[in-house]
């Protein structure tokens, strides 16, 4: 026997998904290769370096009353060199709309950690291919922890503040004096 009291439908609709995918897409690809041919046959001989730097973006998006949605981009920059010549460089803004429905103190680490995690896979795809089709060998990013970022950027900024209200003492005490 089951125990309904009629309110359990009332629930369940009223109840939301703490996040929910709205669209993914690309904001902005670029992919330059200004010494080929030439450094695809030095490509042949030695090792290049290769650089990479991700940073995560979030803004919220004006929607719906309460709708609660985000706009997170990862912001990637690939570099090959080999020397002083420049292999290719490729720039890439993956964007996804996320409807977030998470209390506020949560909030920060679903945009900065959870969104870039799901977003990833699919930029890390477009930087091979993009590569790849540029006639290097596709570029396989690692898996990144986006929560190690995320906590080393609070730890920054945690930093910044102390320096910044100890240079206001300093700067109180001087005019004390």
């Amino acid at each position: 026997m089951s125990d309904n009291t009629g309110n359990g439908d009332a629930n369940a609709a009223e109840q939301k998904p703490p996040l929910a995918i709205n669209g993914q897409y690309i904001k902005d690809l670029s992919f330059e290769s200004p010494n080929s041919p030439g450094i695809l046959a030095d490509l042949q001989k030695q090792q290049p370096d290769v650089s990479v730097n991700i940073d995560v973006q979030a803004a919220k998006v004006d929607g719906p009353e309460g709708a609660n949605m985000y706009e997170i981009i990862l912001d990637v920059r690939a570099e090959l060199k080999l020397g002083d010549k420049v292999g290719f460089i490729v720039e890439l803004k993956y964007a996804g709309v996320f409807t977030l429905n998470v209390p506020e103190e949560h909030l920060g680490a679903m945009l900065l950690i959870e969104c870039p995690r799901l977003l990833f896979p699919f930029a890390r795809n477009i930087l091979s291919d993009t590569t790849r089709d540029g006639g290097f060998v596709p570029l396989m990013l690692q898996p990144i922890d986006f929560a190690a970022m995320y906590q080393a950027n609070l730890a920054q900024q945690a930093k910044n503040l102390e320096s910044e209200i100890s240079d206001k003492i300093t700067e109180k005490s001087q005019d004390i004096n």
